[in-house]
């Protein structure tokens, strides 16, 4: 049995409210959901509550949640929301109380705002304008953080296909993107 047999199997038993299932996949997925938190939080016993909670939200979601990826990468995600949820609750009371004097400094201006939003659209388009298998596999890799072999396995292509799919993507981004990446000297 694959891991991934093992997991859509746990994932079943979880939909149809089998709580040792969801026991099982907390114990398998765990401690990755506490690094992938860790990445943005640095409070050990901060990380270990938001991964409870993420397991929790994924339990009284169940019924709601439709899986397309993997159980795991679907966990790495609502961890990551759950990390950032956490930072933008908190953002405000962690720069009076601990930065007083940069909350000045954090303020942009207009035009700088409207280059944040110009970039992210152009961003968001460049990434859509990818060739769809192209797409899906940039897409996996970076916004759902798959390894290649896990890319290959849901893809059902080799990780040499994976892997030129990847440089493809990003030699693209980067012509597409070829401003916002450019330095003045």
């Amino acid at each position: 049995m694959t891991s991934s047999d093992l997991q859509t199997g746990l994932w079943n038993r979880i939909q149809a409210g089998d709580k040792s299932a969801l026991k099982a996949l907390f114990e398998l997925h765990y401690h990755g959901i506490c690094q992938t938190i860790h990445r943005y939080v640095a409070d050990h016993a901060l990380v270990e509550d938001l991964a409870q909670e993420v397991f929790i939200r994924f339990w009284e979601k169940r019924q709601q949640i439709s899986i397309t990826v993997s159980v795991q990468a679907y966990l790495r995600r609502m961890a990551v929301n759950e990390a950032l949820g956490w930072l933008r609750r908190n953002k405000r009371w962690e720069e009076e109380e601990f930065h007083p004097e940069m909350s000045a400094a954090l303020d942009y201006s207009a035009e700088e705002q409207f280059m944040h939003g110009e970039m992210e659209r152009s961003i968001a388009n460049a990434i859509e304008a990818l060739p769809p298998k192209c797409r899906t596999v940039f897409q996996l890799s970076r916004f759902e953080e798959l390894t290649y072999q896990e890319i290959a396995d849901q893809m059902g292509i080799s990780i040499k296909t994976v892997e030129n799919q990847m440089g493809k993507a990003l030699r693209l981004l980067r012509e597409r993107l070829k401003a916002y990446l450019e330095v003045e000297n």
